[in-house]
């Protein structure tokens, strides 16, 4: 592949896995903070997050998975960028199998729930809920971290100097 994908996909995979990972972050820290409240007002809170949060969820998450594919396939050689993008690449796997297996099937029923009258066992699905976002917030943080530090091992292409003249100089050729 060449060298200008490598790029924009390096970049995609950071922005998106960075977004993913920071947004999973923020619903992790509101709905902790739910955890102090009774059924009607977590019902209602998680009603109104999930009128456009699945949509972000994916909006992030799948550019991620898709640059981060095209990483591990352009890195041809060994080495611990390599195996640093593999491990991401799991990762964020994991983090749709947990997403795709527990919390959109949740989400779907809550969109049901009766505010007034939540179900019997609300606190229940909640806890299995909190419990695989957590573990999705997590993976994806790692994921994002992986990312950051293949980033950081790759080394400029043999006979290729990178400064900032040579920057600079692409620059203004290039306008």
């Amino acid at each position: 592949m060449t060298s200008t994908v490598t790029i924009v996909a390096r970049g995609v995979s950071l922005l998106f896995a960075g977004l993913f990972a920071g947004f999973l972050l923020a619903v992790l820290v509101l709905e902790t903070s739910l955890r102090e409240f009774d059924a009607s007002v977590y019902t209602q809170v998680r009603q109104v997050e999930l009128d456009r949060l699945d949509a972000l969820a994916s909006a992030t998450l799948l550019p991620a998975l898709a640059a981060t594919v095209i990483l591990v396939v352009a890195e041809r050689r060994g080495g611990t960028g390599r195996r640093l993008l593999a491990a991401a690449l799991v990762l964020l796997v994991a983090v749709l199998v947990i997403t795709l297996a527990v919390n959109l099937p949740i989400n779907s029923d809550q969109l049901d729930w009766d505010v007034q009258v939540p179900p019997a066992d609300w606190a229940d699905v909640r806890d299995r809920w909190h419990i695989a976002h957590s573990s999705r917030t997590a993976a994806a943080a790692l994921a994002f971290a992986c990312l950051g530090l293949a980033a950081l091992t790759r080394r400029p292409v043999a006979g290729r100097r990178i400064d900032s003249d040579s920057v600079t100089s692409n620059v203004t050729t290039t306008n």
